[in-house]
């Protein structure tokens, strides 16, 4: 049995950004280390944090930094002790974590997928002619422009429950949401269309919960260990290699999905001009334990491919 266990007396703090998206995420992972280690909930303190990226929302991402605007103030309250662990969307993390830290517990992965949501609940194929599309992601509008390029895109900032009133308001016919994203909020009631990744790619580490720690801290280490879901950690071993190796951040259009089988891992990748005028994809296998290296070279024949002044 695990020595120095948290109490309701002395909490494990675990911090979080405050969209009720990022809450779901947090109880998921308080819940799953109670369970995990017999604790109750007044043992865990989930902890909000306000980020950059959720106070300015009046501009698009890549105007105010790229993704260390969701990540910054949490991984500095990890690094000063405020909080013990941090909760992450994945697919909003840099490849690189700040000194002192280290990001190596992956929750079970949820639904890839990206979700076509408008208010009459049509597909994607029904969209009229010039029709406009709202969404702050370089991906999804570059994707969507390579298949449609009639179509005008608005941007669209803000969390799930945000873009869904801009939707209703009438700012745009359609968007694009994470169906991981409204799984976790148990938003069954969203006419959505699910994309598959045959159409469209998602964004690296889609649907995948991080949880972040000090690299000195072997409680939280142990803690963590214990909630660890080996499978989707070889698979974000692959796709965010191959993000590093591109230099992927929130200012250019990367899609990446790897995918176990028997012993084998399948990874897909797409890099994109931000008009979506080119495409270039790749789609290969190695074993598993050759993700990385895997996810690496693809990244090198693809740029050498795309060339210099691609993105």
């Amino acid at each position: 049995m695990m020595q120095n266990l948290p109490s309701p007396a002395s909490p494990f703090r675990i911090g979080t950004r405050g969209s009720p998206l990022a809450l779901a995420q947090a109880h998921e992972t308080r819940d799953r280390l109670g369970a995990a280690f017999g604790l109750p909930q007044e043992a865990f303190e989930i902890v909000v944090i306000k980020v950059t990226g959720d106070a300015v929302q009046d501009r698009p991402l890549k105007e105010i930094g790229g993704k260390g605007l969701f990540t910054r103030e949490i991984e500095d309250a990890l690094l000063d002790g405020s909080i013990d662990i941090a909760v992450h969307s994945m697919k909003d993390m840099p490849v690189e974590q700040p000194e002192g830290l280290i990001l190596d517990t992956f929750l079970p992965r949820e639904d890839v997928r990206d979700a076509f949501v408008s208010i009459g609940g049509g597909a994607l194929a029904g969209l009229a002619q010039g029709a406009v599309v709202g969404t702050s992601s370089l991906r999804r509008k570059a994707q969507l422009l390579a298949r449609r390029p009639d179509l005008q895109i608005v941007e669209f900032r803000g969390n799930v429950q945000t873009r869904l009133r801009k939707l209703s308001e009438g700012v745009a016919e359609a968007t694009f949401l994470a169906m991981a994203g409204l799984n976790r909020l148990g938003m069954a009631d969203v006419p959505r269309q699910p994309i598959e990744p045959e159409d469209i790619l998602p964004a690296v580490a889609q649907g995948a919960i991080g949880i972040e720690r000090r690299l000195v801290d072997s409680r939280a280490a142990a803690m963590l260990e214990a909630i660890h879901h080996g499978p989707t950690g070889q698979r974000l071993k692959a796709e965010r290699a191959f993000l590093a190796a591109l230099d992927g951040s929130c200012q250019t259009p990367i899609a990446g999905l790897a995918e176990l089988s028997g012993g084998n891992l399948r990874l897909r990748g797409e890099i994109l001009r931000v008009d979506g005028s080119e495409v270039i994809r790749d789609d290969q296998t190695a074993a598993i334990e050759d993700g990385a290296a895997l996810g690496r070279e693809m990244a090198r024949k693809m740029l050498e491919k795309a060339g210099p002044g691609f993105f």
